[in-house]
């Protein structure tokens, strides 16, 4: 296991190609935010997983990656560094990104609070309040659905 830092790479990586493997957009882009608020619309209801879906399962471990996505996805943006401490037994709720212009922000525990709390905590509009290009919501940007035999 590494550093709480080097887990965050790790699972911002991870998670983006797991979303992307059920058809949301997890590009690194900041547009990609809707995408994370499009995720917990279909996969939460009223801060519970919806049975059987992609947060019915090793729910924590899925809302550090989802923080640590929303956390790159700004990074990468606007720049910055993440600092943790290895020795809290909550790094991973604790882990924070600190910006170029001396902001500290916490995405673990923003993820945390959209499970919870639903869109009034919308990933899109804190990407967008934090100076994410995030642009407006389009209905009609989600993918394609495909018959499931497409994929055999």
């Amino acid at each position: 296991m590494g550093t709480i830092v080097e887990d965050v790479g790790k699972a911002a990586e991870w998670i983006a190609m797991a979303l992307s493997s059920f058809g949301y957009h997890a590009d690194f882009t900041p547009r990609s935010l809707w995408e994370i608020d499009r995720f917990f619309d279909e996969q939460s209801h009223d801060g519970d997983p919806v049975p059987g879906g992609l947060l019915s399962e090793a729910l924590g471990s899925r809302v550090f990656a989802l923080g640590s996505y929303v956390g790159e996805v700004i990074r990468r943006q606007i720049g910055g560094e993440w600092f943790g401490d290895d020795t809290d037994p909550e790094a991973e709720i604790s882990v924070e990104l600190r910006l170029p212009d001396g902001t500290i922000c916490w995405p673990v525990q923003r993820v945390m609070k959209r499970f919870k709390n639903g869109a009034e905590d919308g990933i899109a509009v804190y990407g967008h309040a934090l100076g994410l290009p995030v642009g407006e919501w389009k209905a009609n940007s989600r993918p394609e659905k495909r018959p499931w035999w497409i994929f055999c």
